[in-house]
């Protein structure tokens, strides 16, 4: 069984995630996505809003299983018996780090991949910390997450 982490903050998912875990379901027999514990980020949701925001965001696809793990992320995919780890890259911008990020996955465990897949150009722009600004100043983020994201994040800040 070809299995596959996509790991991320998720905080919270968006239009252009969904669109990365959807491709990588064609991909892979199973795709874990995966919640990470960052104590040094001060997350919008907490862990239990972004796992359930998930878990309705892809109900529709039977080879995902949502999770959260803290530590490495390649022993993370080691205990889980994955043999990829999904990174989405958005712009170019995102390859230096990610591709820094991988070397050093590979450093650590050589047989676990790192997979980069790219969104649907429309998701280009689009990061869950924009998502949180654009909220917060009560804009229309309808086209940028699921609706009950969208609900999730007008109630975090107050706004009907």
């Amino acid at each position: 069984m070809k299995i596959a982490i996509y790991p991320g903050s998720f905080d919270p998912i968006t239009n252009g995630h969904i669109d990365i875990i959807e491709r990588a379901v064609g991909l892979f027999d199973k795709v874990i996505v995966a919640v990470s514990k960052n104590f040094e980020k001060n997350p919008l949701f907490s862990e239990r809003e972004r796992l359930e925001m998930i878990e309705k965001s892809v109900v529709h696809l039977d080879n995902v299983v949502v999770d959260s793990f803290q530590g490495l992320l390649v022993n993370y995919a080691s205990e889980n018996n994955a043999k990829a780890i999904i990174r989405g890259l958005r712009a170019l911008s995102d390859f230096e780090f990610e591709f820094k990020m991988a070397l050093m996955n590979r450093s650590l465990k050589d047989e676990v991949t790192t997979v980069f897949l790219m969104p649907h150009a429309k998701y280009t722009h689009l990061s869950s910390s924009l998502v949180r600004e654009v909220g917060e100043l009560n804009g229309d983020v309808s086209k940028l997450v699921p609706s009950h994201v969208m609900k999730a994040v007008k109630e975090k800040f107050g706004i009907e």
